[in-house]
């Protein structure tokens, strides 16, 4: 079989849509010092759908706020602006995850749903150990798998060779899908973050949180993406192909200084948080 080369697939990333205009001044007003939550109100008033999202967010139990929030601008002060940064991305990226993806044999929303779920859990796992900023996680989280996208179409063709690489060789799924495809979607996920002009932190957890132990820029970061993204496997949310055969770094839990009752801990933690954040994130 001739290899795809990953030229032609980075070729494919070239052609995504850049992120939308509002969406990037959100993030350039996060990056800004000196911005202040009436620059940030008068962005998101421009968007209906992200105005509603914050402001459920906002209103919902998880933060448990005694009174009301009826403004943009009360909801910036008491979610932050690197959690509005969160809603942001999730309500744009939700397009590209949503879809079925046949090579992976998810159906459509699972991998929407999965990715979600990794982002909630990433955010917990980072405020559990007090890394500085948890908003970070959970967009690590949200989208470690978004090289999925590109690679579907491709995947879909060789499906049946990935798997049986998996069952015949004992292979990882990472390994099986880069022998069969010469690169897999971490790589490609790299590619797409670096398109978006994400911080470097963020497009290493992309790119290696399935590989912790290669991570050299914030191991941290990428460790909690890793162990977040084995909780979601474990719950059986959007399972797909990669599911059946995942591994669980040991070196990604020493990052954490986790033993196995903290680990356990934090698993039977997130189930019952998953199910409170997801009900106002889904539409």
């Amino acid at each position: 079989m001739t290899k795809l080369t990953l030229e032609y697939i980075v070729n494919k990333v070239d052609d995504m849509k850049a992120l939308p205009e509002i969406i990037n001044k959100v993030i350039e007003l996060t990056d800004d010092p000196d911005s202040n939550v009436h620059d940030m109100e008068k962005v998101i008033l421009q968007d209906q759908v992200l105005t509603t999202k914050i402001l459920r967010l906002a209103n919902s139990a998880y933060y448990g706020y005694a009174r009301k929030i009826s403004t943009v601008s009360q909801a910036t002060v008491l979610l932050g602006f690197q959690a509005i940064k969160g809603i942001a991305l999730a309500s744009t990226v939700r397009t590209y995850l949503m879809d079925e993806l046949r090579g992976y044999s998810l159906d459509k929303n699972e991998l929407w749903s999965q990715s979600q779920t990794c982002a909630i859990i990433s955010r917990f796992i980072a405020k559990s150990i007090k890394y500085s900023n948890p908003e970070e996680a959970y967009i690590a989280g949200l989208l470690r798998d978004i090289g999925k996208t590109i690679l579907n179409q491709h995947m879909e063709k060789e499906y049946m060779e990935v798997l049986s690489k998996m069952e015949e060789g004992n292979m990882s799924f990472l390994d099986a899908e880069k022998e069969v495809l010469g690169f897999g979607h971490t790589e490609i996920g790299e590619k797409i973050a670096e398109k978006w002009d994400f911080p470097k932190d963020l497009v290493e957890a992309i790119g290696y949180h399935h590989t912790p132990e290669l991570a050299s820029m914030n191991p941290l970061l990428v460790s909690i993406v890793h162990i977040a993204d084995a909780i979601t496997m474990m719950m059986g949310i959007g399972l797909g192909l990669d599911g059946l055969s995942y591994n669980l770094s040991s070196i990604a839990i020493n990052n954490l200084n986790l033993d196995e009752t903290q680990f356990q801990t934090i698993i039977s933690q997130v189930t019952d948080l998953v199910k409170d954040e997801e009900s106002f994130l889904v539409t």
